[in-house]
């Protein structure tokens, strides 16, 4: 039974580089050590891409954190490495033209409804956040019945 369900807020080019990478490795800025430490194996974590507002993957953690300098994501800080990575296992991954519109599930998350509802993508801004096992369970469950439709055609 996992412990923590986190939410990854990504961009378009880093999510394309996890990708790339078979959804084996993530990393997360420095500023989010304190949330890599406390990550644990059999943790959820949840793709959003940022800019385009979409939900695309879900994946197990595998390992507990670690540190790496090697350079695979990108950022605007030059110094910036993503440091602090875990390794992870895809559970769902949805084809690019499946991807979940966020304005469509966003606003039915428990996570959601602290903000004023014009305001809520403000909630899905920053690096890293602890979503309550049902708002996870919810979406992850809205992808697999896309997998599962895709699969029966």
């Amino acid at each position: 039974m996992s412990s923590n369900y986190w939410l990854l807020v990504i961009s378009p080019e880093n999510f394309r580089i996890t990708l790339d990478q078979g959804f084996n490795v993530q990393g997360f800025p420095t500023s989010q050590r304190r949330k890599a430490e406390r990550m644990e194996v059999g943790d959820r974590l949840l793709f959003y891409i940022n800019r385009a507002r979409l939900f695309a993957v879900t994946t197990t953690i595998t390992s507990t954190y670690f540190e790496e300098h090697s350079r695979l994501w990108t950022s605007h800080d030059a110094r910036e490495t993503y440091p602090y990575r875990v390794l992870i296992e895809p559970t769902v991954v949805l084809e690019e033209d499946d991807y979940l519109n966020a304005y469509q599930i966003g606003p039915r998350m428990e996570y959601i409804k602290k903000w004023v509802p014009e305001m809520w993508p403000l909630a899905l801004q920053g690096d890293l956040h602890i979503l309550s096992r049902r708002d996870f369970s919810m979406i992850e469950d809205e992808m697999k019945k896309l997998v599962s439709a895709k699969a029966k055609r």
